[in-house]
Order: C-alpha cells, then structure tokens, then sequence
C-alpha cells in the first residue's frame, strides 16, 4: 500500500511445493491482523487531529421536518458544527427510483440532507460535528425536531394488490420467464406440490460497521472507508458532490465483513466528505450498529409461491417460481429470487416471476447470495415436499431431473457435476441411514432428522485490470484497487502471481484497496477471485513477455539474441532448455530500474463464452439435526457441503468461505429475522442482543469438500466463484432435516419454537 503502515508483510511461509496455487497457504496479513496492526477506517490517523460526527435519525418513517431547533446541540461543550438540511452544501439531486441501467445503481448520487423530506426511519436529519465521539453523541439529542407525519405503507403482505412488474431484476436478470405451457402442465400432474413460503427482512451485520475518515487537500478528497468496490465508491460520491472522480480518492485496504452491505456509499461517507470541507478538518463518521439496520440495506421480506407438477416416475412436467418482494418506495431493488430456478432442473413447462411491493424503507441492498439464499430456502424444501409425495429419495429425484442442457436457455453447461456432489456427499454424510418415514429417529428425547438440498450459483467475472511489477532485487509487486473482505484476496492473488512468475511467495507484495491502482470489479458476487486473479495471471504473462523481448535484445544481458519462444520461469529462474539464468540478476542487467505490466479481463457478459455456454459453480448440503420433543428446541448436530466450483485456487480460504456460508444457512433456517414494526416503520430488534446470528454454541461439526475440476469456459484460471455457493441451499437442508425428525413442516422462516411447538405433542407420543 502507499502507506506502509498498512501494507501486508511478505509471505516467508514454505509450502514446499513449486506450484502454490491450491495450496492451504496461511494469509498473508495473518501477522497483521493478529498483532493489530492492520489498520481499518475508523482507525486512521492520516490528515492531522480529526473531529468526529455523530448522526440523528428521524423519529418518523414518512413525512417531512416541520421545524427543527440546533441551538442547544451548537452551544454544547466541544461541538465544532451541525449540519442539517438548512446548512447543508450544495449536492447532485437523487434521481428516479429506478434507474436507467444496472451500473448506474451503484455509482448513482446518493445525496444527504438535501430537503426536509423524511422516507424512512432513522434517515439522517442532522450531523453533529465535535471534538469527540461522545461530545457529538451527546450533542444530537439536543436537537428538537418536530416533524408532519404522514401514513406510510409497510405490510408487505396486505398490499399484495399494490404489486408491480418491475422493469429487471437485479444484475439485469429478466423479471419473467416462461417455457410451453406452465398452467396446463401443472393441473394435469399427476403429483403436485402448491407451497407458499415466506422469508423475512434480513440484516447484515459486518463486525466492522460501515465507517470514513475524510481529508480534503485543496479541491481533492482521500476518503479511508470500508468498502467492497472502490470505483463504485469513487464514481458515487463524485457524482453526489459534483466532482470530477479523479479528485476522489478511496483508500480501503482492510474490511472487517461486508456481505454486499459496502457496494455503495452511504450516510457516513457522503456525511464525512461534506463535513470535512466546511470544517477544513479531517471528521471521522461511524455508524452505530443500531444506525446500521435502517441505513446499511436489508434482504427485503418475500412471499414466494413454489408450484411443481410431476409424473409418477418423478420427472418434473411443470416447475413454477413466484416470488412478492418488499422495495423502497423511494428507491426501487428486485432481488433476482426466482432466477436461480432458470437452471436447476429440467422442466418441459416452466414459469419464473417477480413481483415488487412499494413500502417505506430505506432502499434493500444485496445480500449474501442476492436471490439464491432466500430463493433456494424455498424452492429446495419444496423439493422435499415434491420427494415426500412421490416416496422417492430426495437426491433421487433430484437426479431423475437433471438436466443435459440448460433448460432455459439451450446452451450447453460449461461443466456441471452437481450429481456427483450429491452422490460424493451422500456417501460421505451416511445417508443411507436417513429414515424416509419423519419422526422416527430417537435419541432419548431427542428426534433425529436428516435433510439435503442442492446449490447452484452464476459464475461472474467483473472487468479488471491488474498491475504487475519486478524490480532490481527480484521483488514482484501488484497492484489493484481490489479489496479484501476478509476472504483471503492477499493471500490467493499472492499464490497466483508466485506461481505464473515462478518465483517464491516470499518474493511477492500485494498492495489493494487504493483507487489510484488499476480499476476492478471489487469485491461481490463471488467473482472477486477469479476476476483478479485471472488479470494478474494475464499481467504475470505480459511482463514475463517484456522480460524476454528485453533479455533478447539487450546487449548485456546473457540471454542476448538467443530464441527465447521455449523459455520458462521456473525456481526464481529463467530455463532455456539446459541453460538457466537467476531472475533478479537478469532483471538488474537488463532493466535495473524494473519492468512492468498490465493484465486486463472483461465482464463475464462481454466474452463469447458467456454467451454461448450456462455457468455455473454447484454444491450439495447435508444436514443432521436434533430436535428436543419437550421443548421443540433444535440444535444442528452435523453439517457437510460438497462444492463443485473448478479450480481450488486455495483450499484453507475455500473452506473457510464454505463454512461461513454454511453457518448463514443455519442462521437463516433457525434464527436471523428483522422485526418490522408496521405501524411506525421502524425494525425492533436493531442490535445484536435481539437480531438473533449462528454463535460457536449453534456451529459443531462442519465439513467442506471440493470436488475440483478446471471450467476452461470460466477464465484463464479455470476457477468459479465460491463465496456466496456455501449459503445456497444450506438453509433449506436444516429445515428439511427438522422436517425428518418431526414430520412438522414449517414454511415461514425462521423455524422458531412458536412454529414447532404447536405440532410437537402429535409426533412426541
């Protein structure tokens, strides 16, 4: 990194093996992290003495600010400024809910404080700025505001009648699909399953919440902010504050936890960089975790209507996905719920469709698996209703439904081994001691069940470009404006550079998280990995090309004039069939002041691949649970997913990024459920004490294996996304494993006592 005080160590770890890449590597800020010297936003020192911000959130859900008093807040001890929508400079306007095209969601103006208008609760209505924290906190409860409610809608399920079509999904996904005749396949089949799911408003809840430190020079901003996508970042607050985006810098080297939450500006960045100007002053902005649940985004509640007909082998004749989502009404997001279930099984007639329903919240955001977590936690149990139904084994019938071709679009599948990962788990798992018949395991008072369900997630690679430089001492640097969530970026583009340039991990520096390096496609939608590493591989080969040309030609160097088209970088040398030449000494003779490149690969939807071939990373959850027949409490006892994702580019972050995905299944199955209340419009349980997440107590014996393949479709790397695959699907596993051990079916998430207990006693005898 440009400071070097955030700037990962080199790696000195040996693995012994010349080709690093799927090797268990520790990480390479391991040592960082650990000793704390990895330095996160709101720890940045930079600019000088920073003053502190402290936001005051509306008291109403809809309306406008009628009066509003800032006087005692501005006499308060320490207070150096308050903003409000009085004072506030001049910024971009909002624009229409939707926008023209799908980039645009995320580099949109975002501005703040900009009219008396108030769309959801908690929205900023004021910023106080003083010497600290707490003389800021203490400052905006001094503000009286007095504000002209209006009614506000915020039941998703009575205002059905209100929903829309919307224009696209998220990403740019089609709202509908349709295949022959859905309707009238559906009611001649033989066996049908007609279920109504719903899921609930979600939150993600980062360790590290959303944080900046501004500092202007002049006209130019440096904004250190925990973000996932820096040139969304740079592009957003550049157009809110009416700025070229070369005057914005965004520096994010370390993120604790984003999950899709930091993919766009929000309050404190935009808040931060305005403050900081009028102050001429470094001002540091963190949102409170309370803060974070009405200004941070949400998964948006969903009512989804599962509908599957099949003949009396098994073989799906209708598939239907209907899916009725809450959106900002200010603001409008469709996450793409149904759009998974395009490429799942094969289906002769199939019908997919999204719905929105306007209410008044802040915008929903992407989470985790936007579309597949909330998705397949249906459409997954309803295959177990279907199985259930038929008397067939639920990987049976999923098996008897693969399909050879993707069933919507027609083109081929670039690989699929989603048999195999529910065949290779089903051995490992045991499941031929699985009882078919629900509540008839026991341990004591214990129920015993067993579930499964698939996973399927898009394989996406983001436009990037990387740089890669050598110098006089052999040391191999890149750079890219990539971030590192937390997942392993360091470590992974490390390996990959290490590999393609031959020499040790020792001799390779990975600087991230600075706009002013090569633009990418950040961190998001499991194609943080390939996408980067695939342009650093590309950018290895470029300057291994420059190496040679310069070796060839220059006079001095011992390689001169010799055909080098055979050469190899292997061992920190350069082979040539029996001669070999030491790397650094090569570089020191024929380019002392070094040499670099750049590789560059583009959005997975510009390449002919894309379009020609369906991809896709596949996986298969297993799920044994224990459920307490007195108490219908339920514990998740063992878990394995079986991932197929391509080239394993490093096996100790996969796994860790399995079993993270796994543990949200748990979350979202048993336990994560924002709590709106619909009178006020406001989310009850904004805080960790109430919003209830998997703790080590509720994670016990987790296993990931890779069943590795090379996608030669997918990138130069041969490796498919992988971050987001590990929730897909793991949800619906437990819920079908409560389902075994009870013969209690639930549909509405979470599976909490209230819903079991009822049943319980029939099953309990």
């Amino acid at each position: 990194m440009a400071d070097s005080m955030t700037q990962p160590s080199r790696n000195r770890a040996s693995t012994g093996d010349d080709r690093p890449i799927g090797q268990p590597i520790d990480r390479v800020d391991g040592p960082l992290k650990v000793a704390g010297r990895a330095t996160y936003a709101y720890e940045q020192t930079l600019g000088g003495t920073p003053a502190y911000g402290y936001i005051r959130g509306a008291a109403i859900a809809r309306g406008r600010i009628a009066a509003i008093d800032t006087s005692a807040a501005e006499r308060a001890p320490g207070v150096l400024f308050v903003m409000t929508h009085r004072n506030a400079p001049a910024q971009t306007a909002f624009g229409p809910s939707v926008t023209p095209t799908v980039p645009e969601a995320f580099t949109r103006a975002r501005p703040m404080l900009a009219n008396d208008r108030v769309r959801y609760y908690d929205e900023p209505v004021a910023l106080v700025v003083a010497e600290t924290f707490e003389a800021a906190r203490a400052a905006a409860d001094l503000i009286e505001v007095r504000y002209a409610r209006e009614s506000g809608v915020f039941d998703l399920h009575t205002h059905l009648d209100d929903a829309y079509a919307p224009i696209r999904t998220n990403a740019g996904f089609e709202t509908d699909s349709a295949v022959g005749d859905f309707m009238g396949a559906f009611s001649r089949a033989a066996v049908k399953v007609d279920a109504t799911y719903r899921t609930p408003y979600e939150h993600h809840n980062p360790m590290e919440p959303h944080a900046t430190l501004a500092v202007w020079s002049g006209d130019e901003v440096t904004i250190h902010t925990s973000a996932q996508t820096l040139a969304n970042y740079q592009a957003g607050l550049a157009n809110t504050l009416g700025m070229p985006p070369e005057r914005v810098r965004i520096v994010s080297p370390f993120i604790g936890g984003g999950f899709g939450s930091k993919l766009i500006v929000h309050a404190d960045t935009v808040l931060a960089a305005l403050a900081a100007r009028v102050l001429a002053r470094p001002v540091k902005i963190a949102l409170t975790r309370q803060q974070m649940f009405a200004n941070a985004g949400y998964r948006a509640e969903m009512i989804q209507q599962v509908r599957l007909g099949a003949d009396p082998d098994g073989r799906l004749i209708a598939m239907g996905h209907d899916v009725h989502s809450a959106t900002s009404r200010f603001e409008e997001f469709c996450e793409q719920t149904a759009v998974f279930a395009r490429s799942l099984y094969a289906a002769p007639n199939r019908l997919t469709r999204h719905r929105l329903v306007g209410v008044d919240l802040n915008r929903g955001e992407w989470m985790r698996s936007p579309g597949e977590a909330p998705g397949m936690l249906a459409f997954e149990c309803a295959m177990d209703e279907l199985a259930e139904r038929l008397g067939l084994d639920p990987i049976e019938l999923r098996i008897r439904n693969e399909p050879s071709e993707d069933p919507e679009r027609g083109v081929p599948f670039s690989t699929r081994n989603l048999v195999d990962c529910m065949r290779e788990g089903a051995r490992r798992f045991g499941w031929e001691r699985r009882n078919p018949q629900p509540g008839c395991i026991r341990e004591g008072r214990q129920l015993i069940g067993y579930g499964m369900a698939a996973a399927i997630r898009p394989n996406y690679i983001g436009a990037t470009t990387a740089r890669v430089a050598i110098d006089a001492d052999g040391q191999v640097t890149a750079q890219l404006d990539m971030t590192d969530i937390g997942t392993g970026t360091y470590t992974i583009l490390t390996q990959i550079a290490a590999e393609s340039l031959g020499v040790p991990l020792s001799a390779v520096t990975v600087e991230l998280g600075d706009s002013r390096f090569p633009r990418t496609s950040g961190s998001g939608g499991s194609w943080g990995a390939a996408s980067t590493g695939s342009a650093i591989h590309r950018a290895c080969a470029a300057l291994k090309t420059r190496i040679l040309e310069a070796a060839r030609s220059n006079e001095s160097s011992p390689l001169y004039g010799m055909d080098l088209a055979e050469a190899s970088f292997v061992g920190g040398e350069v082979l040539v069939g029996e001669r070999s030449e030491n790397l650094a000494d090569l570089i020191r003779r024929i380019a002392p002041e070094g040499i670099d490149a750049e590789g560059t690969v583009a959005s997975v939807r510009e390449t002919e691949s894309y379009a020609a071939y369906s991809q896709h990373s596949y996986g298969a959850h297993f799920a044994e649970v224990a459920v307490d027949c007195d108490t219908g409490e339920i514990r998740m006892r063992r878990m394995l997913a079986v991932i197929g994702a391509g080239r394993i580019l490093n096996a100790k972050t996969a796994r860790s990024q399995i079993l993270g995905g796994m543990t949200w299944g748990i979350g979202a199955a048993l336990m994560e459920e924002s709590v709106l209340d619909s009178r006020h419009g406001h989310f009850v349980n904004h805080d960790l004490a109430e919003y209830h997440v998997p703790v080590n107590g509720d994670v016990q014996d987790m296993q990931a294996v890779f069943l590795e393949e090379h996608d030669d479709k997918a990138n130069p790397l041969g490796a498919k996304g992988l971050g987001e695959l590990g929730v897909c699907g793991a949800g619906a596993a437990i819920a079908n494993a409560v389902y075994n051990a009870t013969g209690v079916r639930v549909r509405e998430f979470p599976v909490t006592l209230d819903k079991l207990l009822p049943e319980l006693p029939m099953v309990a005898i």
